[in-house]
């Protein structure tokens, strides 16, 4: 039984850090165990300009530890009044990683987004010309469709559509949910990869309702049937470089979850690289777990791996996390994934001395 592993220090293709309290709150948790992050723009006001954005990198690296060595990388807010040449100009200076696009009213700050894909088509249209990828929240918002089906009634509707229209389009399908998500990412042959998060891969829409309602276990794109699960673990786990890790990690104040309307989203940076290994070690891929944290997303960005590396431990005993963290006067729920966590991210030991020990 192998209880000690030694990975390129992984990515979070698709975080949440949002801003103020809550930012200084929870960005030394991704920057203590991710090298960078794509970093999610839904702030309010959201971040619509190359200007806007720097800003935002200038407030996380603020408050990120000046021993973690740690890269955010920043993203536009699409809106149907974007102007192409604002976008191309961040992505030529490499401020700008990509654009989101949040379809209207589809989850947490989204009000802003594109209600009108025809209306946006001239920036994607410049997107498709300069490389720059695209960053979809996949999912409709026509009150008619249940919201069970929004994901696949998206790739129908507006995704397909688009990348036909745009072949050269390069697209992230943010956080898939559906079986049908994943087929519709394995059935492009370029231009189309997807991300996973962690609390998809463990829970199905059971952990919301049976036994009670709990809100913490409440996000969007929602939790759905065991066998989308059951498909989304399997991709994971597949080395398929069209997938890798974003874990859409979204931390709201525990008022805000436990509310008459209750904020979608879940505080997982803090813990998912021990869930992950617990995870693939259950389905027999540990010696994957590099390619979906470490590999895929860099080689999609066309970044080099991380050149420092990680090192997480099977301890004998189950890891115990605090199910709370302070942000200013509120407080932030931890995911809790439950069942027990044995391994553990050893972060006492030095970079250089795992990079020999991987090596040798």
């Amino acid at each position: 039984m192998k209880n000690e592993l030694i990975l390129t220090r992984p990515d979070d293709m698709h975080l949440h850090l949002r801003d103020g309290d809550i930012l200084a709150a929870v960005a030394s948790y991704s920057s203590r165990d991710f090298g960078r992050a794509i970093i999610m723009p839904n702030l309010v006001p959201p971040v619509t300009t190359v200007n806007a954005a720097l800003a935002y990198r200038d407030r996380v690296m603020a408050v990120v530890p000046a021993t973690d060595d740690f890269t955010p990388m920043m993203t536009l807010y699409l809106t149907e009044a974007t102007n192409p040449e604002e976008i191309a100009r961040g992505f030529a200076s490499g401020a700008v990683k990509a654009v989101k696009l949040y379809p209207a009213g589809a989850t947490t700050n989204s009000e802003g987004g594109v209600r009108d894909i025809k209306k946006v088509m001239p920036v994607l249209e410049k997107m498709a010309e300069i490389g720059m990828p695209l960053l979809v929240h996949g999912e409709v918002t026509d009150p008619e469709i249940d919201i069970f089906d929004r994901e696949a009634v998206f790739i129908d509707r507006v995704l397909d559509p688009v990348r036909r229209a745009l072949p050269e389009l390069r697209v992230v399908m943010e956080h898939v949910t559906t079986k049908n998500g994943v087929d519709y990412v394995k059935s492009a042959d370029r231009g189309l990869v997807a991300t996973l998060t962690t609390h998809h891969l463990i829970l199905n829409r059971n952990a919301i309702l049976a036994g009670g309602i709990r809100p913490h276990y409440y996000c969007l794109p929602v939790l759905k049937r065991e066998k989308h699960r059951l498909a989304l673990r399997a991709a994971a786990v597949s080395a398929d470089p069209r997938f890798f890790l974003g874990t859409d990690s979204a931390p709201h104040p525990i008022f805000a979850k436990e509310s008459p309307c209750g904020c979608a989203g879940m505080f997982t940076s803090i813990n998912t690289m021990p869930i992950l290994a617990t995870v693939f070690e259950q389905e027999g891929k540990l010696g994957q777990l590099e390619t979906f944290t470490s590999l895929n997303g860099a080689a999609f960005y066309g970044i080099a791996p991380n050149s420092a590396k990680i090192r997480l431990v099977k301890r004998t005993r189950p890891q115990i996390w605090p199910n709370r963290i302070s942000a200013g006067p509120d407080e932030i729920m931890v995911f809790d994934p439950g069942f027990p966590v044995f391994w553990d991210l050893d972060r006492h030991k030095r970079p250089a001395t795992l990079q020999k020990e991987a090596t040798s």
